[in-house]
């Protein structure tokens, strides 16, 4: 796809299952052209009919926005954090499911893209995953509260977002980061079985349902961008 993300096309006789890797030898860093990449493959994976593995590099799945981007200026800044809440809105809309093998951190938009996803598989290790937005000085944009507040236990909301609590994998289980952790050499493998297993599901009747009952935060979300990102 590019040099920052690859695409993998499994097929079983059931099941497309693709494979969509994070990689800039980095930390992962959400930059206008990771997401760029990052779209692009999900409308491979979509033209393909394929449900998603989402992915990123050894100990890694991403440390947020790239922090680089907040001293090019209020325009670049602009498009990358519109660029990282429509992915999130890609995910959360994307008629099959979507499955994050979460390889190590997960921080900031890292998290919201945790949030959005409809499984979330993580590795067991000395990882952060959390919202830490505003121990960096950064005010939680609007977007990501609507994306936490949907996806977060309603008690770990304020630990979260505005307490910028930080946790282990295995402890961000709790407050709904993670679905599940396993030992590091067995992520892929649990995330291949995990979207087999919801590839058995009827992807009409999952489509349907999945956005019905994201209705409320769609709209919200949707609401969000638009004020914050106005031209």
């Amino acid at each position: 796809m590019s040099e920052l993300v690859s695409y993998q096309l499994e097929t079983t006789d059931n099941a497309k299952i693709a494979i969509v890797t994070m990689d800039d030898g980095k930390a992962n860093g959400l930059s206008p052209a990771m997401i760029k990449a990052v779209d692009e493959a999900f409308d491979k994976a979509e033209a393909d009919e394929a449900l998603i593995i989402f992915t990123g590099r050894e100990g890694k799945f991403s440390a947020g926005f790239d922090l680089g981007v907040f001293q090019q200026g209020q325009e670049a800044l602009a498009e990358m954090l519109q660029g990282g809440a429509e992915l999130a809105e890609r995910i959360m809309l994307y008629p099959r499911p979507v499955i994050i093998a979460c390889n190590g951190h997960g921080l900031a938009m890292g998290a919201l893209l945790l949030l959005a996803a409809d499984y979330r598989v993580g590795a067991l290790g000395n990882f952060k995953i959390g919202l830490n937005e505003v121990a960096i000085g950064l005010t939680m944009p609007a977007f990501g509260c609507e994306i936490a507040r949907s996806a977060l236990t309603p008690q770990f909301f304020k630990r979260c977002v505005v307490n910028a609590e930080i946790f282990s994998p295995q402890d961000a289980l709790q407050p709904g980061f993670l679905d599940e952790v396993v030992e590091p050499e067995k992520l892929q493998k649990r995330a291949m079985e995990k979207a087999l297993e919801m590839s058995a599901l009827n992807m009409g009747a999952f489509k349907g349902t999945k956005l019905s009952s994201r209705k409320d935060v769609l709209s919200a979300l949707r609401a969000s961008i638009e004020k914050d990102f106005k031209k």
